[in-house]
Parts: structure tokens; sequence; C-alpha cells
């Protein structure tokens, strides 16, 4: 065994700076090692975030797609609320109107309402004054009829013989009543003979007859107005063939 020499031992030993030097330099080579690996993580990461971004493109390609309305879809939709809204404007014309023009239309509501029922109301009233007054004629109609024989009677009286002063105030009286109602009175001896209102009971042949005349009356004739009560029983005197 060789003697151990302290002197030959400690000159071999690297010197400290070299130490720190070759130190730096190691750690300077693994801090470029270190460097170049997260780059190129990021180099690599860099297509995945583009791979990324292309899906959020395609959406918002799709969004605007359906937004301009090329998704069949929603055009559907907003064609079905397109006409909806459409309809709805021209059913709700009153919705368009001002408040003044709102009140005009409710007033020429009202206007023709009124007429209508104003027309209504004289159409009633007429027809109401129309049946009143074909009762009240069939009320005298009535009462005359059921006078007829005495009115017949007076007339014979008066043809045939004196009539005292009273008797002839109270047929006064009887033919002033029947003409306040409208009751007239005809049929007359001369007058020329008429089928609508005259009833021939006898025609009696007249040489000097130019045409059929009433020769002689035998009950008097009552009308009412255009009505004819009854016809005027008469002897018509003809002309000879």
């Amino acid at each position: 065994m060789s003697d151990f020499n302290k002197d030959d031992y400690l000159n071999d030993l690297p010197d400290a700076d070299d130490l720190a030097a070759a130190k730096s330099s190691t750690a300077g080579t693994a801090a470029s090692e270190g460097g170049s690996q997260p780059s190129a993580n990021m180099d690599s990461a860099k297509p995945e975030a583009a791979n990324a971004s292309a899906p959020s493109d395609e959406g918002a390609g799709a969004a605007t797609a359906a937004t301009e309305g090329e998704t069949p879809a929603n055009a559907g939709k907003d064609n079905d609320s397109a006409k909806s809204e459409s309809d709805s404007s021209s059913s709700s014309d009153d919705d368009t109107l001002t408040p003044l023009g709102k009140a005009k239309k409710e007033a020429a509501d009202y206007l023709e309402a009124l007429q209508r029922e104003r027309a209504e109301f004289i159409n009633y009233r007429n027809r109401a004054t129309r049946e009143q007054e074909r009762f009240r004629q069939h009320g005298i109609i009535d009462v005359l009829t059921a006078l007829l024989p005495a009115l017949d009677d007076i007339d014979r009286i008066r043809e045939h013989s004196e009539m005292d002063d009273s008797f002839k105030a109270v047929a006064a009286k009887i033919d002033k009543a029947f003409e306040k109602f409208g009751v007239e009175k005809f049929g007359e001896k001369g007058e020329t003979f008429d089928p609508t209102k005259h009833d021939a009971i006898l025609h009696k042949p007249d040489p000097n007859a130019d045409k059929e005349t009433v020769d002689t009356v035998v009950e008097a004739g009552y009308r009412i107005g255009d009505r004819v009560i009854r016809a005027a029983r008469v002897v018509v005197a003809s002309p000879q063939n």
C-alpha cells in the first residue's frame, strides 16, 4: 500500500471556479431544453385550438343561416306568424283608428240604428192607424147594417106620404149622424145604370131610353168611401131593340 500524500490529493481536486462554471452551464442547458419543450407543446396545441375554433365557426354559420330564415322550420313559423298578424290587422280595423275616428264611427252606428228604429216605428204607427180605421169602419158597417130596415122605411114614408115636423127632424138627425161617420147614400131616378153599385131587380123596355137608366129606386144604396155597403136595388129602363 502506497503512502497517502495529502498535498497530491488536494492538487488533483478541481478548482471551485470550474465547478461553478460547469454547474451554471449545466443549468442553462437544462433550461434551454425545458424551454423548447413547452414551445413544442404550444405549437402542437395550436392546431387543436384551431380545430376547437372550427365548430364555433360552424355554429355561428348555422346561427346566421337560422337568422336569415334558411331553416325550413323557422321559415314556416315566421310565415305563419306574419299571416296571423295580417289577419288580425285586417279584422281589427278599429285598432288603427284614432280616438276621434272611433267616436265618429260609433256616432255613425248609433245614427244608423236610430234611423232604422224610427223607420220601424213609423211603419208600425201607419199600420196601427190603418187597422184602427178598418176596425172603425167595421163598427160603422155593423151599426148601419142593423139600421138598414129602419132607414128603408123612412125613405118609403118620405116618398109616399106626408111627414110631420118631428119625424122629419128625427130623420134628418139620423142622416147627419151617418154623414159624420162617412156614410154616403146613393141611388136616384134617372142616373145611368152601373152594375158595380146598382142591383137591377127588373129590366123594363122603354122606347124613349137610349141607354140603361135607373127608373125606380126600390132601396137606396150605402157606401163608405169606395166600399159599397149595400148596392141600390133599382128597376132599370132599357132601350128597345
